[in-house]
């Protein structure tokens, strides 16, 4: 995406009053076109299509579409940024920064960073969650154009530091609390194998030291267990959405009902998900699933849990232009209406994390996060028939990225 256009991050202007006329507004009733929006300091205050009052810094949206910001719930993909190559690490405001700019180019205007807490050394340590929540929460509020959440993905194998997590989530430094387990289960060839080529992309250490740490972590891997719980406990005391992660099984579907899971993150099959949805869990599943065409493990695709009624919510997952996209692709595939599809990359994923009452719809009072799209501008000819494309990033009233499209 961001190889068909020239991005211009601007600085934040002074007049916190702006008029967004001419634009076709996707309103949480449907398409209101050739509208004038209303925006003070960083809220709607207006859609209607009236002329704009004075004082206002006009901004002519002629021929352009206004989409609700999309809201992220998980992506991993600044790990990539961090560590392009095993063992090859940058600087975390170099690499978040960047990140930052892939985010904007994607539409996406809130992003909950998917940080693995985990026993592995290196990337997906506990030495790195904490760089990275301490640069996100602190200086990187000046440099970073996205409103950046966090979202811990708590290993279950994970027993040390307990009452350093424990503190982040009672200090609010934790925004969703997902329970992962992606240690092999014992005699599971295939799935320790996948697992050991997993850890070596992301870390310098040998397949016998890998092989050694699994080896460690599983003889302990059931001490968490309590920890789990007093986890479970305090995301509902502290009102932090609880999410599941790939449930496989009907024993773990019980377990994450039990545990009273907000979001349900990719679920195995159609069954799985329907027994999730019927607990009140959102099921969320990955975009790059629907744009390549499947889940990359050979588990449900998107396409399988729209057709079956059977998913609220769409990430980036690893892929964030996969996000931009799909709502897109559904249309073009005759699964859904653009505007069901645009839901569950804005409105439903604001509805699951419990932020609805602030994004994921233009609509007043909400932040004025959105983006300005082209219709008509042509991709790649590989993205046909998607002609459309993005013009300028708005976060809370200001714009933040403009591209030239070509």
């Amino acid at each position: 995406m961001t190889t068909t256009k020239n991005i211009q991050i601007l600085s934040k202007p002074t007049n916190t009053k702006i008029a967004i006329q001419g634009v076709n507004v996707l309103t949480p009733d449907g398409w209101l076109k050739d509208a004038t929006v209303l925006i003070e300091d960083g809220q709607f205050t207006s859609i209607d299509q009236a002329s704009s009052p004075n004082e206002f810094h006009l901004v002519n949206a002629q021929g352009l579409q206004m989409l609700p910001g999309i809201i992220d719930l998980h992506g991993d993909a600044f790990e990539r940024m961090i560590c392009p190559r095993p063992g090859v690490n940058f600087p975390l405001p170099i690499a978040i920064a960047d990140n930052d700019r892939n985010l904007l180019a994607s539409g996406i205007t809130t992003f909950y960073c998917s940080i693995t807490d985990s026993y592995e050394p290196g990337l997906r340590s506990r030495d790195s969650a904490r760089a990275l929540i301490d640069f996100i929460l602190g200086a990187g509020k000046q440099v970073l154009n996205c409103n950046h959440r966090i979202h811990i993905r708590h290993e279950e194998a994970n027993i040390a530091g307990h009452q350093e997590l424990c503190d982040w989530m009672v200090s609010g430094r934790v925004h969703i609390l997902s329970i992962n387990d992606h240690l092999p289960p014992p005699g599971n060839q295939k799935r320790l194998s996948r697992y050991l080529d997993s850890v070596r992309q992301r870390s310098s250490m040998s397949l016998e030291e890998i092989e050694e740490l699994v080896n460690q972590v599983t003889k302990r891997r059931h001490e968490g267990d309590v920890q789990i719980e007093q986890l479970v406990d305090l995301a509902h005391t502290y009102g932090i959405p609880l999410a599941s992660h790939d449930d496989d099984t009907p024993e773990k579907v019980i377990l994450s009902q039990k545990r009273r899971v907000a979001i349900a993150e990719f679920p195995a099959t159609v069954d799985l998900a329907a027994k999730s949805r019927e607990y009140g869990a959102a099921v969320l599943m990955g975009a790059p699933n629907l744009v390549r065409g499947g889940s990359h493990l050979g588990l449900m695709s998107v396409a399988e849990a729209v057709k079956n009624n059977v998913i609220d919510c769409l990430c980036s997952d690893y892929h964030y232009p996969s996000l931009f996209y799909a709502p897109f692709k559904l249309q073009e595939l005759g699964l859904m209406s653009f505007e069901q599809a645009w839901s569950l990359v804005s409105s439903q994923p604001a509805e699951a994390a419990g932020i609805s009452d602030q994004k994921g719809k233009i609509a007043p009072g909400l932040d004025a996060d959105f983006l300005l799209i082209s219709p008509d501008n042509p991709l790649l000819s590989a993205l046909a028939p998607l002609a459309v494309d993005i013009a300028s990033v708005y976060v809370t009233g200001q714009e933040v990225a403009r591209y030239h499209i070509k």
